[in-house]
């Protein structure tokens, strides 16, 4: 089992539902984001989501699209996001992290090389926003290879039929994307997201997690209510521009932001 499904296991034995928030690699410079992510562990992060700095980051909003933007400034490569899982692991061999990112930068350092990679940096599942799972079936196989779990996107627009393709290709957890659009835009609504995982879970055993419009302490229990895993993304991310320029006070106030949420989403579970 991996990292991932341990993970899993461990809050479902617990009654708790998974926190995963996500930051952009390298925003708003390199030397931010590992002692970031140990912050957000222990500010009560279950899972860690890592986005690659990409150039054209097609389903983000505009504030992950200005952390790309900052990262890249730096010129953060994807060699660089994996010496920094590299270097989170030598303090955390427990927190699983999922890169989030795009097609491009995998390819063109070749399926196989990238999964083995990732496998030796510490990587335990990879979302790759612009990869069908039709289309996914060689980066699947070096994944698996590699005990790595890819992780794939439900929309309100999938139909069942797509839904099973994704769930046969997917293993860790589904994604479930609870707005149609892009990170960060409009606002949760509950009862559509309750009823289309309703229909997920037909199709899949597998954990599901849901992100786009979690906000705050409500949105967030609202949603634990009713899935296996609340992914907050824009509002960290936000504050990290806000911080650009006093990165000294990033690990103090960014992390500040999710302790809320978890204690939201616990207090919904009954812990």
């Amino acid at each position: 089992m991996s990292r991932i499904g341990k993970r899993f296991e461990t809050l479902r034995a617990q009654g708790r539902k998974a926190l995963i928030p996500y930051i952009t690699a390298g925003d708003p410079e390199p030397s931010v984001t590992v002692p970031l992510m140990h912050a957000l562990v222990e500010a009560g992060a279950d899972i860690l989501e890592l986005g690659v700095p990409f150039s054209d980051p097609m389903a983000d909003g505009p504030a992950i699209q200005a952390a790309c933007e900052r990262a890249l400034k730096h010129h953060v490569s994807l060699h660089d996001v994996l010496d920094m899982v590299r270097a989170f692991r030598e303090r955390d061999g427990e927190t699983p992290v999922v890169l989030m990112g795009y097609l491009n930068p995998i390819e063109a350092m070749g399926y196989a090389a990238f999964a083995e990679s990732a496998a030796a940096a510490g990587v335990d599942g990879v979302l790759t926003v612009d990869l069908p799972p039709e289309e996914a079936g060689e980066l699947v196989q070096g994944l698996r290879s590699r005990e790595l779990d890819p992780i794939f996107l439900v929309a309100p627009t999938t139909t069942d039929a797509r839904m099973d393709r994704i769930c046969t290709a997917a293993s860790g957890f589904i994604y479930y994307v609870s707005l149609k659009g892009v990170t960060g835009s409009r606002t949760l609504d509950v009862g559509s997201v309750t009823a289309m995982l309703e229909r997920l879970r037909n199709h899949t055993d597998l954990p599901i997690g849901v992100g786009f419009g979690i906000r705050d302490a409500e949105s967030a229990a609202a949603v634990a209510r009713v899935a296996d895993a609340v992914v907050v993304g824009s509002v960290l991310v936000n504050k990290l521009g806000e911080l650009a320029a006093e990165p000294e006070r990033i690990n103090a106030e960014v992390p500040a932001l999710l302790r809320p949420l978890r204690q939201a989403m616990d207090r919904v579970t009954g812990q």
